[in-house]
């Protein structure tokens, strides 16, 4: 007991029942300042100053917590809660950190965007084809937002029958980098894997679209297994995000145009096409009925032909059985002489008293052989 009647704490006592208080006081805090003292030990561990005109605060933390490289110099957001260490004295202790204000913002992402593209995560030799059109999409933004509204009104107007999987996140804000890394993580897990992630949001100010250039989601982006396609309603600078994904759109609305196709559009092209294969099988048909014809002809005309041949070779042959029949020479008077037996003799077979049978051209008699004259040979 203190002579003076106060309460003497053991240096354990004091910081135990001081956290205590710290944390019903300040369970969750978030400052504002501008960055000092920034390193990393080991790989892991984090330590800087948080500091302003008058004032300069201790801070640890992870790596994990970090949204990306950070500089000396920059203004940041910190999220976390103060203590007090058994043996390293008072600082605050980090969950988050996040450049705040569009020069620190974009010091931040021009840093990470050089360590980024180093590592080849930009390359366009990584980008992959997406599907046209997928079947399955997961579709990663907040399901209040007008990018939800404007890319599934679009998407159903031009296509339909689409197989949209939402997942329901916060697209700014503290929280919004991890959630988005984890949508990301389910889609590449599931069992039915989608065609294609479609990250959007629509436009706003630099601090509204942090998350896009987060160390963490962009690394998610780039290490998909499945095609990516990021599209932020922002004009001026192209989050770090859309770099490193497989394709990017303008708008939450020009990502459905660029997914889908239009079906009215598509219709007219089959009506067009049918059109022109109806005119190409018109085209073939006529060339091979003309084809056809001209065959027609050209055998027609080699039919007659051959017939004329033919015609003219009866002839010749008929003209030759003519000239060669042996009953013509009897029609000038000839005979012929044939012995008992009917075949044709002449001269030198016949002997006197032999019967012939002789043979004209308008009958035929017999006749007694009394002499015969045979040529000397």
């Amino acid at each position: 007991m203190n002579p003076t009647g106060g309460i003497v704490l053991g240096v354990s006592e004091f910081v135990d029942y001081l956290n205590q208080t710290m944390e019903m006081a300040f369970p969750y805090v978030e400052l504002e300042g501008e960055l000092s003292n920034f390193k990393i030990s080991k790989n892991k561990w984090l330590y800087f100053d948080l500091k302003d005109e008058t004032a300069s605060l201790r801070c640890f933390g992870t790596v994990y917590s970090l949204p990306g490289p950070l500089e000396d110099g920059m203004m940041v957001r910190v999220a976390g809660a103060p203590r007090l260490h058994p043996m390293f004295n008072f600082s605050f202790n980090v969950q988050s950190i996040v450049p705040v204000g569009e020069g620190a913002l974009k010091r931040a992402a021009d840093l990470l965007a050089r360590k980024l593209e180093a590592e080849g995560l930009f390359e366009p030799a990584r980008k992959r084809p997406l599907p046209f059109p997928p079947q399955r999409i997961a579709l990663i933004t907040a399901g209040d937002s007008a990018a939800y509204a404007d890319f599934m009104k679009i998407t159903k107007a031009r296509w339909g029958g689409l197989d949209i999987v939402h997942h329901n996140v916060l697209v700014q804000g503290e929280q919004s980098p991890a959630q988005i890394v984890a949508a990301i993580k389910q889609a590449n897990e599931a069992i039915d894997l989608p065609g294609v992630i479609v990250l959007i949001r629509g436009g706003g100010s630099a601090d509204d679209l942090a998350a896009f250039s987060d160390e963490r989601v962009v690394r998610a982006v780039a290490a998909s297994r499945v095609p990516t396609l990021v599209a932020i309603g922002h004009e001026i600078d192209t989050s770090l995000a859309e770099r490193a994904a497989d394709m990017h759109a303008s708008t939450p609305s020009n990502a459905a145009e660029l997914l889908v196709p239009d079906r009215k559009t598509e219709l007219r092209q089959v009506r067009a096409a049918a059109q022109q294969l109806d005119e190409a099988l018109r085209d073939i048909v006529t060339t091979r009925r003309e084809q056809i014809q001209a065959v027609a002809i050209r055998f027609d005309e080699q039919l007659q032909q051959k017939l004329r041949d033919a015609m003219a070779s009866v002839g010749n042959a008929a003209r030759l059985l003519i000239a060669y029949n042996p009953r013509r020479p009897l029609v000038q008077g000839y005979a012929m002489v044939r012995d008992a037996q009917g075949d044709i003799v002449t001269a030198r077979r016949l002997h006197p008293h032999d019967r012939v049978q002789l043979e004209f051209s308008d009958g035929s008699a017999q006749a007694d052989i009394i002499n015969s004259t045979k040529d000397k040979e």
